[in-house]
């Protein structure tokens, strides 16, 4: 993989959506694998070794996309802080995968972009007109819809993936910490990192012997994980985020799918209603956001 050129800049959006949705299938095969590997390894288990075998994937991207450079860290207590945070966000993740049908679970956390928008207000970050408050609102009833509380149907583990879309939130705003002089492959690297070495030193508490024919499954995940960031990552580069991001609610087509191919998981009409006034909500957030740095 190379660094962008002028002529892979110039065919930018068709291909920054093209890797988006590449990237977005990754991450939710990805999640499937961690979905099945929870029916016998702890979540905590399953994040370490995922971020272990990553490891020289990330070390092998940064290099080639960044050179010697991106191997280097101007502030290494904001990598610490952002793995914790990553290791919070996927083991709340994972432990909803554990209870939760895979497309309910991917709908929830979709209310991200509506934490991230709060936080960034609440936190004076940026200014957040009227317009971004009522879509952050509205997304928020979208997950009182899915989630129904004081119906039969509620589950108290339903809130686990809006938890996980808290503190994944606070880890996209605490990328400001981190030295301008770092690329995103040094990111990329230094969060696998520090997932890695941090989650080491609690896992064998948690550990299970793994068998033989689970190997397969780990490195499979190492693999679709990574590739799902590297390629999310360089659509970003490629084209404005504005007309990328919102190609990342295509997570939900694809979790659908996985969940009723793997496990027969059809979610009901309510959560898929949920599903669609968040990400109305979250797209309208985009948009109006490029309308108001434009």
């Amino acid at each position: 993989m190379q660094p962008v050129s002028d002529a892979t800049r110039g065919r930018g959006p068709l291909a920054g959506i093209a890797l988006m949705c590449v990237g977005v299938a990754s991450l939710c095969v990805n999640d499937a694998i961690a979905k099945s590997l929870t029916d016998t390894y702890a979540p905590l288990q399953i994040l370490f070794l995922r971020n272990l075998i990553a490891l020289p994937f990330a070390l092998l991207v940064a290099w080639r996309m960044g050179g010697t450079g991106a191997l280097r860290s101007y502030r290494p207590a904001a990598h610490l802080l952002r793995g914790v945070l990553w290791i919070g966000a996927t083991l709340l993740f994972f432990t909803s995968l554990m209870h939760l049908p895979l497309a309910e679970a991917t709908a929830l956390a979709f209310v991200a972009p509506l934490f991230i928008t709060a936080l960034s207000a609440l936190f004076r970050i940026e200014q957040v007109g009227w317009r971004r408050w009522l879509a952050v609102i509205v997304g928020f009833i979208g997950v009182l819809v899915a989630l129904r509380p004081g119906a039969a149907a509620f589950q108290p583990v339903s809130l686990l993936p809006v938890a996980t879309a808290l503190v994944y939130a606070l880890l996209m705003l605490s990328a400001r910490w981190v030295d301008s002089r770092e690329s995103v492959w040094t990111l990329l690297l230094y969060l696998t990192g520090t997932a890695a070495l941090l989650s080491g030193v609690i896992v064998p508490f948690f550990w299970t012997a793994i068998r033989p024919e689970d190997i397969w499954l780990f490195v499979a995940i190492a693999l679709f994980g990574t590739a799902g960031m590297t390629m999310i990552t360089q659509a970003f580069r490629l084209a404005p985020a504005t007309l990328v991001a919102p190609f990342d609610y295509t997570a939900l087509i694809w979790a659908t799918g996985l969940g009723w191919l793997i496990w027969h998981e059809i979610p009901d009409s309510m959560t898929f209603l949920g599903a669609a006034i968040i990400i109305s909500s979250g797209v309208f957030i985009i948009l109006r956001k490029r309308r108001a740095a434009g």
